[in-house]
């Protein structure tokens, strides 16, 4: 059976490390922040109305693995009271294409997709 990680054909191997980073910038809720981020800078408090769905705990914990891959900064204002605001980084912005075409997919073929799990759901019940 061939090894699905590489193959000689292949542009590039799919490894643990880029397996980490496309899960930790390809999540649920990664996703909506860079949405949202793409269009403006945010506070914390913004991008939680903006995504009503996610925890305070999520939204925290995304917001740091998106600032430790260095697709979102994190910017202290020099306000009073002090705020902080979440910015899209110049390499986060190269993110928008490969996402914009994956999600056009999606769009595309979920008729395909939804009739592929009707029939697989009716096959095994």
């Amino acid at each position: 059976m061939p090894d699905t990680d590489a193959h000689s054909t292949d542009r590039f191997e799919l490894s643990a490390p880029h397996r980490e980073l496309l899960d930790q910038v390809l999540d649920k809720w990664s996703l909506q922040v860079l949405a949202e981020l793409c269009e403006r800078p945010c506070r914390f408090n913004e991008l939680r109305r903006a995504i009503p769905a996610v925890t305070q705990k999520s939204l925290t914990g995304t917001l740091r693995r998106l600032e430790r891959n260095g697709v979102v900064e994190r910017v202290v204002l020099d306000a009073r009271p002090v705020a902080v605001e979440y910015r899209i980084t110049a390499l986060g912005k190269t993110l928008r294409a490969p996402v914009d075409t994956i999600l056009e997919w999606a769009v595309v073929h979920l008729p395909g997709i939804e009739a592929a799990r009707s029939r697989y759901d009716a096959s095994v019940n």
